[in-house]
């Protein structure tokens, strides 16, 4: 089913700010874990970690799945389809594997949350903290590569999109 021009417009929109707010969170979380790593004011270090759990539960999370579902949306609601370009499909295998991570990674989070509420954070977290900084830049370069992948669409049809290309040039051919 294609979508009107102005529904097609309309999705592509929603799309695209939730995924901006999607980039614009992870960046934001990732400057959090990296000054949680580096700063040296106890108090400070507890409210950066304290603060993360929030921030990822009701922002980075919420863009997140956002993100996924509008893609799926608007790509079904297109010309370019789900699974007919091989940039989709890689942009949609990013995004399901990201949206994964995040949720698999909401138990470290939860971890130095609660930590940090008990003010006893120690040099035995650090390992942890690590984690947060590079799942969160890897996170960032994912999102990165996705969204490269939407401005310079590279050519590339999957077999289904060669197949379904096919179809569409006979019935104009018989028409």
């Amino acid at each position: 089913m294609t979508m009107t021009l102005s529904l097609r417009k309309f999705a592509l929109t929603v799309h695209v700010i939730v995924s901006v707010g999607w980039f614009g969170s992870v960046a934001a979380f990732l400057a959090l874990a990296i000054a949680g790593l580096t700063i040296q004011d106890a108090q400070m270090v507890r409210a950066v970690y304290f603060g993360m759990l929030p921030i990822t539960r009701y922002v980075i999370v919420p863009f997140g799945l956002a993100s996924l579902i509008t893609g799926v949306i608007s790509s079904l609601g297109t010309e370019w389809g789900l699974f007919r370009y091989y940039w989709i499909v890689i942009k949609l295998v990013i995004t399901v594997l990201s949206t994964i991570g995040l949720l698999v990674h909401l138990k470290p989070i939860n971890y130095l949350a609660g930590m940090a509420a008990m003010s006893s954070l120690s040099g035995a977290d650090f390992p942890t903290q690590i984690q947060l900084v590079f799942v969160s830049g890897v996170a960032l370069l994912a999102l990165l590569v996705a969204t490269a992948l939407s401005v310079y669409k590279p050519r590339g049809l999957t077999r289904y999109g060669w197949r379904k290309q096919q179809e569409r040039r006979k019935v104009s051919q018989q028409s």
